[in-house]
């Protein structure tokens, strides 16, 4: 009786669980505008850890402590400001009417033939590139752009208020892994620092990847004389954050703007071969070399968290989908009940 009883309860246990996962999922979502900072923080505290305890090692007083990892955040942005201003100068410079002319007549070049097969008749040549762009409502998808400037400003001074609180120690993630997770202060210890071992190489790693990516784009458009080479370098940096999918988006973007820049079929042919090869270079072969066995996490399990994330926060969500699903795994190997899940994902 005591075995059907414990059986009874497992059995109710399991179906809570399931009933409140999406439950949660759906509080995260409708809640975006806090957890997309909390979490954020919440993965740049793990990063700056090692840091953090090096000072503490050192003796160092915490407020200085902190006061180094603010210079060193600052110090990035600034570094990413003085390279956007490059590139916005780089795009005043240039004859952007030119430009959309020369896209146009490629564009018409290369639909009018496709129209012609497939008995499509979309008008084309008929419109200029401004025009398609207003019939299509593009900007509608982008929203106000004021709009997006605060919600930005508010979520990095959110984001950066829990950095604090967490890098200050108001918020023990230890002993919060013990309490929820495992019971046991070893176990919670060693958890701890897997995930952050496994997250901080993740980072590290990524961010000089993609650095060598963002170069690699810049001086491939600055050698065939493509426009913007900086543009294009920190949007394929920026992009390939977003773990498979990014660095897709960045090459097929930036091979089809090269139509209009690019007027040999031999040169535009090879400027897409090498940009091409940049990303599997980068991103094929020498990111699973240096990640290792840190990440036992397979394809399915990477698509799945990607659109599950991507669905939940948007891009947000599509650039911290692996740390989420590191941190979810490490989380499930400590439970009996979760390991079977965590198995299923490697």
């Amino acid at each position: 009786m005591t075995i059907d009883n414990e059986l009874h309860l497992k059995t109710i246990k399991n179906v809570l669980i399931i009933l409140v996962i999406p439950f949660v999922l759906y509080l995260m979502k409708l809640l975006s505008f806090i957890f997309i900072p909390l979490v954020s923080a919440l993965f740049l505290a793990i990063l700056f850890s090692p840091l953090m305890r090096w000072f503490s090692k050192k003796r160092v007083p915490k407020i200085i402590a902190l006061t180094a990892v603010v210079i060193i955040i600052f110090g990035f942005f600034k570094i990413v400001g003085e390279l956007a201003q490059l590139s916005s100068k780089e795009m005043m410079n240039t004859d952007t009417e030119l430009l959309f002319a020369k896209m146009e007549a490629k564009l018409v070049d290369v639909v009018t033939p496709i129209e012609e097969f497939f008995g499509i008749d979309t008008e084309l040549g008929n419109k200029s590139i401004h025009e398609i762009f207003n019939d299509a409502n593009l900007i509608s998808y982008f929203g106000d752009t004021l709009q997006f400037l605060q919600k930005f400003i508010t979520q990095f001074l959110m984001m950066f208020f829990f950095l604090i609180l967490l890098l200050a120690g108001s918020i023990d993630l230890q002993k919060l892994m013990k309490s929820t997770v495992t019971k046991k202060s070893i176990a919670s210890i060693k958890t701890m620092l897997k995930i952050e071992k496994s997250i901080v190489k993740f980072i590290r790693v990524k961010f000089i990847l993609s650095a060598f990516t963002g170069f690699g784009f810049g001086l491939a458009c600055w050698g065939f004389d493509v426009s913007f080479p900086i543009f294009w370098g920190l949007f394929a940096f920026a992009i390939n954050f977003v773990q498979m999918i990014g660095s897709i988006i960045s090459t097929v973007v930036l091979s089809i703007f090269s139509l209009a820049e690019i007027d040999s079929t031999g040169s535009l042919a090879l400027f897409c071969l090498i940009i091409t090869g940049v990303q599997v270079l980068f991103g094929g072969i020498l990111e699973p070399i240096m990640m290792g066995k840190t990440f036992s996490i397979n394809t399915v399990t990477v698509l799945i968290m990607l659109m599950l994330w991507g669905y939940i926060w948007g891009v947000p969500g599509l650039i911290m989908s692996i740390p989420i699903t590191v941190l979810v795994k490490a989380i499930l190997e400590q439970n009996p009940n979760g390991k079977t899940i965590a198995r299923l994902m490697s």
